[in-house]
């Protein structure tokens, strides 16, 4: 069967996201996908084939399993919304990762290098980014959370992914967070803001985080916001060895997702197995 995809069907698509109360993330990652399908398919009409088509060119042009996983998941989504079923793709399956390549995994010394670094270079505002990032677990989409108020009382309420959870902002990074709040006269609302009064945007704390590799002597492929929650679980694990608990406290609903992010270096899971002395 074929169907024909329009520039009104994804404003419909875009409708339907927003009365679901999807985060302005989600819809714009949504979207995004939905586009570059409609440019690849451009005026002709789609068949199922023609979805199938698209999955092997991703693949061809080399993106990252996880990465076509979530483009499909994107387009089956509006399949669905728009009733064409017979167009939804399979996924492709993933082995879990036993380990995780060193050349990836952000190391707390390397953190405190680069919290370091940004305030040696004067960007006290994005080494307190980092931190807060590093000690909280949060995403970097739910630092607008981390308010005045919030700082005050040493918690945030966060919302995202349609739930809420508490955040504990431990005594050291309040402190921190009061001193910058007292310095720079917020008086309420978001802590992270432009000039213009707007919460800080990730683009921007990327590319800012960036520019520290150098000076920081970290591996640039390391360094992006989301490797510190990655770092905040690992050591937290390292704690409490209660990954059930490490879901709570990041706001995971499956413990798979949770798993994700504890995985030990390739050094650590050779080292393990060494200690297995199965060679005779």
């Amino acid at each position: 069967m074929e169907r024909t995809l329009t520039d009104n069907c994804i404003l419909q698509y875009e409708q339907y996201l927003r009365s679901e109360e999807k985060s302005k993330a989600t819809i714009e990652k949504y979207l995004r996908d939905i586009s570059a399908f409609l440019l690849f398919a451009k005026d002709r009409c789609l068949t199922k084939e023609s979805a199938i088509e698209y999955k092997q060119y991703l693949l061809c042009k080399g993106y990252a399993t996880r990465s076509v996983n979530s483009v499909i998941a994107s387009l089956n989504s509006f399949f669905a919304f728009s009733g064409w079923h017979e167009f939804k793709l399979k996924s492709i399956k993933v082995q879990r990762e036993v380990y995780c390549p060193e050349e990836k995994e952000l190391t707390k010394d390397e953190y405190i290098r680069l919290v370091k670094t940004a305030k040696s270079k004067g960007n006290i505002r994005l080494g307190l980014i980092i931190e807060t990032l590093g000690a909280t677990g949060i995403r970097i989409s739910e630092l607008r959370f981390i308010t005045v108020e919030a700082v005050k009382n040493g918690e945030a309420t966060v919302f995202g992914k349609g739930k809420t959870r508490r955040v504990f902002i431990v005594k050291q990074l309040k402190r921190k967070l009061l001193c910058y709040i007292t310095e720079h006269k917020i008086k309420s609302g978001c802590v992270f803001v432009t000039k213009t009064g707007k919460p800080v945007s990730r683009s921007n704390i990327w590319r800012e985080m960036k520019k520290l590799c150098v000076c920081a002597n970290v591996n640039p492929n390391k360094v992006f916001p989301h490797n510190l929650r990655h770092l905040f679980a690992r050591v937290f694990y390292d704690l409490k060895k209660d990954i059930a608990k490490l879901a709570d406290v990041l706001g995971h609903s499956n413990i798979d997702t949770t798993r994700i992010y504890i995985v030990t270096t390739g050094n650590e899971h050779r080292i393990h197995m060494e200690k297995m002395r199965l060679t005779v």
